[in-house]
């Protein structure tokens, strides 16, 4: 590749990244407030870095990595290299992530999740799942049972009966989410 061949595919790469980042603080459901906040990061430099007036840097790129828990290659759209399976596909749907991590049909299915709020609302349907809560707090429901688990708590239960899950406060949360599709439940052996 020549030079200006470089030159014009780097330009293009830089210049994508102001719209990724808006588009992921608005996915999740952040002001620009919040994000300076959780960044550190001031509300002026997140709004030139979005419109692209403020070419991004390292300096830049990596807290807002951190506080998106993404990867930063995620950021800057790196090419997509080697095993497929290092490069999972996230699905994105009313602000929250949903990364499936195994494919497997009729078999248990694991995803990572982030979770945007969304108004509580109770379903049934056949399975059994575990959440278990990396960041953040997750809001659980089940039946009239309300609780509140925190990173490193872990929750089971049976599909079948009305439930609900999502942040507390409103805030974002990270699972890992366990679904298995006719009722298989997990085989806990401790030493």
């Amino acid at each position: 590749m020549d030079r200006d061949a470089e030159h014009a595919e780097l330009t293009r790469t830089l210049d994508a990244i102001g719209p990724r980042l808006r588009a992921l603080r608005r996915e999740r459901g952040l002001t620009l407030e919040a994000l300076s906040q959780a960044a550190g990061i001031s509300v002026s430099t997140l709004s030139r870095l979005e419109s692209g007036k403020r070419r991004p840097t390292l300096e830049l790129l990596i807290p807002l990595a951190r506080t998106h828990r993404v990867a930063l290659d995620q950021l800057v759209a790196a090419p997509v290299t080697g095993d497929a399976r290092v490069h999972l596909k996230p699905r994105r749907r009313d602000g929250s992530i949903l990364v499936p991590l195994t494919t497997y049909p009729g078999r248990v299915q694991v995803f990572k999740q982030v979770l945007a709020y969304r108004e509580p609302k109770l379903v049934t349907h056949a399975g059994y799942e575990w959440l278990y809560v990396l960041a953040g707090e997750l809001h659980l429901v089940i039946g009239e049972r309300s609780l509140t688990l925190r990173p490193g708590e872990v929750a089971e239960f049976d599909t079948g009966e009305p439930h609900w899950f999502g942040p507390a406060e409103g805030e974002v949360v990270e699972i890992l989410h366990l679904f298995g599709p006719h009722g298989d439940q997990a085989v806990v052996r401790t030493g």
